[in-house]
């Protein structure tokens, strides 16, 4: 229970990179595919999940690359794989001045069954 009330708080105080890309994911506009957003998987809550290819997508803001928040995505990335979960990573930066490569990397990654 604890994880689905986290996970509505994340969903509304969504970063500013997340609103843009969830635009783009939302409602099945990104070729079809179903995504939801801040999804509980096992210990963790992902930004977007696609069931239907089992793709996390996370975009990691700049406390992610401090050495301990590196070893955590480490760990959390190797636990999803272990539960059959391939994950993208991108930065918020990236989101806002690459989107459109952002989303064609999103789409090749979709276009893969898993």
């Amino acid at each position: 229970m604890e994880r689905t009330l986290r996970s509505r708080k994340l969903r509304r105080s969504s970063t500013n990179a997340e609103q843009v890309l969830w635009y783009e994911l939302r409602d099945r506009r990104l070729d079809g595919f179903k995504f939801r957003r801040q999804q509980p998987w096992g210990p963790f809550i992902l930004d977007f999940f696609c069931w239907r290819r089992r793709l996390a997508i996370e975009l990691d803001g700049g406390q992610h690359f401090d050495t301990a928040a590196e070893a955590y995505d480490r760990r959390r990335t190797a636990y999803l794989c272990r539960t059959g979960v391939r994950m993208l990573r991108f930065s918020n930066d990236l989101v806002f001045t690459e989107k459109e490569g952002v989303l064609e990397v999103i789409r090749e990654a979709l276009g893969h069954s898993f």
